[in-house]
């Protein structure tokens, strides 16, 4: 397969749609290759080429995704999380050497003022008519316009080759400093067409996007793969449940993908949008980067009649690495699936790697090598000496897989709770309690103890109008599980806190929640 996003985008006819959004005109294929073609010119114009750094700072929406696509297409995007304060867009830019940003051109984003301290090129982007449409602009005074820059060329413009670095992100680093991960044009198409091949995509699809776009589960599964098969994506301005009924019946869609947090806040509101789930019936709905409770993925199932695709990525493997597989193919609830794109196998503390089955022995790391895993982090030796072994990544999640090739996830290794040398899996401890009638969300995480180095704890949201106390919660476990397993401390809350993305983040929570 050639590996380029220009030629992936070619497939769909010019007048088919590619992208709509809330109460926006459609952009087809040929507006947005045009488009694409349009953004190489200004960008090649500025001087910036082939592996030259671009930071987007955007709101979720048409714009980002369409302004994503066509830089990736021959520079190297950047897409930052608009929420980020000065002191983090300083530490962003600066690490990735960034040499333009852009920004919407009435944006007030703290991260104009810090690129102009930094001496970044400020581009701003004016939105079109159609969704997604946009023209670039550079500001006053901020180098050559583009007619001079282009009349003295670069040497390193045009589209992206297939080893070019077309996206680089920051890991959510826990304790040390986030590294980054740079993504090819190769990685890039690669992983597109993995997802578009495990979920069957065609010009008939609709996907309803309300995934964070600065986010490699929005970027790739919820924009490019549909995208490189041709299909519609109707791209929303980020998940609002209250929201979510009302932009399925403008879409139409065929399918969506969210974390399980949106998943679950969407399944609260289910019940009072019958009608308008009735009329849409999706083909299918998908979950990822974070493992989803059997019991929702039942209620979700059971609600909206379709299948849930539980699926597992990372940003290193630029998102997608196992799926369960759409129907007749077997769906095990619990199991993220079947490897779907590159090589997965269960590594040993040896460095061997491990036969298929579910017992402890068979327990191990989950490594991963294929076209769409990231070649090594930028600049840090160190990190690649510890994340590749033998041509194999390192994902850092314990899993096992059965004797049909399904994964399961039994924990993130630096999230196993070391309770004196007993080992916890958090998630186990989860599924457990997510089955008790009163329990709507938790998250189990370790907290600090002075004599067993860690301890248990959970944090609970409780179903609305059910009550349960901490003693009735802790015995529930207790009958299920080994005692040293069972929560010392439940905090029962409103909201469990998340990261930018959506996710539950175990490590630091106890800190967070003031039982550090």
């Amino acid at each position: 397969m050639d590996p380029s996003l220009l030629r992936m985008l070619s497939t769909a006819a010019d007048e088919a749609v590619a992208i709509t959004a809330p109460g926006r005109a459609a952009l087809s294929y040929g507006g947005l290759r045009a488009l694409v073609q349009r953004t190489l010119a200004t960008l090649n114009g500025l001087g910036l080429g082939r592996n030259d750094g671009v930071a987007i700072v955007l709101a979720n929406g048409p714009e980002m995704a369409t302004c994503f696509i066509s830089a990736a297409c021959g520079v190297t995007t950047a897409p930052l999380n608009p929420a980020y304060r000065a002191d983090e867009f300083e530490f962003y830019l600066a690490d990735l050497n960034a040499k333009a940003l852009i920004v919407e051109h009435d944006s007030n984003s703290p991260a104009i003022e810090v690129a102009q301290k930094l001496g970044v090129r400020l581009i701003d982007l004016h939105p079109g008519g159609a969704a997604g449409d946009f023209t670039l602009q550079p500001r006053e005074g901020r180098g050559p316009g583009p007619g001079v820059a282009a009349a003295a060329g670069i040497s390193h413009g045009g589209p992206a080759q297939p080893d070019d670095i077309s996206m680089v992100l920051h890991t959510s680093g826990t304790t040390s400093r986030p590294k980054i991960v740079p993504l090819s044009q190769r990685n890039l198409c690669a992983s597109a067409r993995n997802i578009a091949a495990t979920l069957q995509f065609t010009a008939a699809d609709r996907g309803l996007n309300i995934m964070p776009l600065f986010h490699i589960h929005g970027l790739i599964a919820g924009v490019l793969a549909p995208l490189a098969a041709g299909s519609q994506v109707y791209c929303t301005p980020g998940f609002n449940a209250l929201k979510f009924f009302g932009w399925m019946d403008e879409a139409k869609p065929t399918w969506y993908t969210a974390v399980p947090t949106m998943h679950q806040a969407i399944l609260s509101r289910a019940s009072k949008n019958a009608e308008v789930i009735a009329r849409h019936p999706l083909r299918f709905i998908r979950s990822s980067s974070s493992s989803m409770p059997p019991q929702v993925i039942r209620e979700l199932e059971e609600v909206f009649k379709a299948p849930l695709i539980e699926s597992y990525g990372m940003t290193e493997a630029c998102h997608q690495m196992a799926s369960n597989p759409l129907p007749p193919g077997v769906r095990k609830p619990g199991s993220v699936g079947l490897a779907a794109g590159p090589e997965v196998a269960i590594m040993g503390e040896d460095g061997s790697l491990l036969p298929r089955g579910t017992g402890l022995e068979n327990t191990g790391e989950i490594v991963i090598r294929g076209d769409n895993v990231t070649a090594g982090y930028l600049n840090n030796p160190k990190a690649n000496a510890e994340a590749y072994i033998n041509g194999w990544f390192l994902t850092g999640d314990q899993g096992v897989m059965d004797a049909e090739g399904y994964v399961s996830l039994t924990g993130r290794l630096k999230e196993i709770i070391n309770r004196g040398g007993e080992k916890v899996s958090p998630r186990e401890v989860d599924e457990i309690l997510m089955d008790h009638a009163a329990v709507a969300q938790v998250v189990c995480f370790g907290m600090p103890h002075p004599k067993l180095g860690e301890e248990v704890a959970a944090a609970v949201v409780l179903r609305e109008g059910q009550a349960a106390t901490e003693r009735e919660l802790q015995d529930f476990v207790s009958q299920r599980a080994a005692e040293f397993k069972v929560p010392k401390k439940i905090l029962f809350m409103e909201e469990i806190p998340k990261g930018a993305t959506g996710k539950l983040q175990r490590i630091g929570l106890a800190a967070k929640l003031g039982l550090g």
